[in-house]
């Protein structure tokens, strides 16, 4: 194949926002990776979340295991898609599977940023905070340190392989940090000068934050590139 040839490939490549396969393959595995350690570890905070949860009549470590599987299903599709890339499918099938995961990913941030109000206005309601569990501050550091560095590798490696599925998946992860610190710091405040509100009026402050990211990805899967969201 010609130098011209190849050029003109690579053109093609950058043009539709997808993945440069001649240079870009060492990301799209190194996405893969990120995307196991991030599946693996969504599983053992779900599991231990919803246990430490119901252990401890904590409603609030229960709705962050429940964050934990949105971002499970998530991760799974994002990891198909990888996949898919890796395995030196056809432009189309790229094309055709990062629409399907920035439909996935757009629907569990919105679907994510429900469930959080839900949550957040039934523990005002009810009086309800987050209660203070060894095993639940534990989980809370835990997550508030890895997540972050999680959701820096998919945005670096999304933006390497043009796919804003995986920058959005980034996102996701970032979410997950702050309702992780937000857990803890209302746990913290609660056992300590009885602010039983605090951790349900952070977490509805971080509301705008998902259904922006997600109706970005949702309009990213419709194909609307130049929308109202992506200025926000």
């Amino acid at each position: 194949m010609s130098e011209k040839s190849i050029h003109s490939q690579k053109k093609l490549f950058t043009s539709i926002g997808l993945a440069n396969q001649y240079v870009a393959l060492p990301m799209v595995k190194k996405g893969i990776n990120i995307e196991i350690l991030s599946i693996l570890w969504m599983f053992i905070e779900a599991g231990v979340a919803v246990g430490a949860g119901i252990l401890a009549h904590s409603l609030a470590l229960v709705a962050f295991g429940a964050d934990s599987v949105i971002e499970l299903i998530a991760g799974f599709v994002l990891l198909w898609r990888l996949y898919v890339e890796a395995s030196g499918a056809t432009l189309e099938r790229i094309k055709r599977a990062e629409k399907i995961s920035s439909w996935v990913v757009g629907i569990s941030l919105l679907l994510l940023a429900v469930y959080i109000t839900v949550s957040a206005i039934h523990n005002l309601w009810v009086h309800q905070g987050a209660e203070s569990t060894f095993l639940g501050i534990g989980l809370a550091i835990a997550s508030g340190i890895i997540m972050p560095i999680l959701a820096r590798a998919k945005k670096h490696i999304g933006d390497k392989i043009g796919s804003k599925a995986l920058k959005s998946d980034g996102s996701c992860s970032i979410v997950c940090a702050y309702m992780a610190w937000t857990l803890l710091v209302g746990m913290l405040l609660t056992a300590l000068v009885d602010w039983w509100w605090i951790d349900s009026l952070i977490a509805l402050a971080l509301v705008y934050f998902v259904v922006k990211e997600g109706l970005e990805a949702v309009q990213e899967a419709k194909g609307v590139s130049d929308n109202c969201c992506s200025k926000c």
